[in-house]
């Protein structure tokens, strides 16, 4: 297993449309494996491929840690070609953030309940019923796959703000680096 790099937007895996996975083999298991490591170590609750480079479409997502809560069973999933096949018409709004664009969170209305289908790592069907944060994880890393951040889901003025924020954090990371 391995920790891999995240991408930061202005990537342009991160705005298209990632590919569909054909081969279910231990390549891909082990892609998985690095995926949810670097999701772990980056302190963050879902992760999909094209984060981490890749154009494909492949998400992990593990919204409650055991040891967080005490023991008990994980809502860690791996899903490989995932699709949204149901969503509530009841939404709410959540402040959301990404491992991708660190600094910034805004909040974003979601559908509370959806119905996720896809694929295991070992090729075997899955369907998962989530909602609230396990279900608003999911819709997130789905939208990666799509090409789409939480960026695009909030209004025009806002998405202005939080651009015109990012590129003052990028800046001030750029000269941090020129100093080391």
């Amino acid at each position: 297993m391995a920790i891999r790099e995240i991408v930061l937007m202005g990537d342009p895996v991160l705005r298209r449309e990632a590919d569909e996975v054909t081969v279910f083999d231990d390549e891909l298991r082990a892609v998985v494996r690095d995926m949810f490591e670097t999701m772990y170590h980056a302190d963050g609750i879902g992760l999909a491929a094209p984060q981490i480079g890749l154009s494909k479409r492949i998400i992990v997502v593990d919204p409650r840690r055991p040891e967080e809560e005490g023991g008990g069973e994980s809502e860690r999933v791996a899903v490989i070609n995932p699709v949204v096949t149901e969503a509530s018409r009841e939404t709410y709004k959540q402040s959301e953030g990404c491992l991708s664009i660190p600094g910034l969170e805004e909040i974003v209305e979601r559908p509370v309940a959806v119905r996720v289908e896809g694929k295991d790592p070992d090729g075997n069907v899955v369907v998962i019923e989530a909602e609230d944060l396990f279900g608003r994880a999911l819709q997130h890393e789905i939208d990666h796959v799509d090409g789409i951040l939480f960026l695009d889901r909030v209004s025009a003025l806002k998405r202005r703000m939080l651009l015109k924020k990012w590129r003052k954090l990028e800046a001030e990371r750029a000269a941090e680096a020129q100093e080391v």
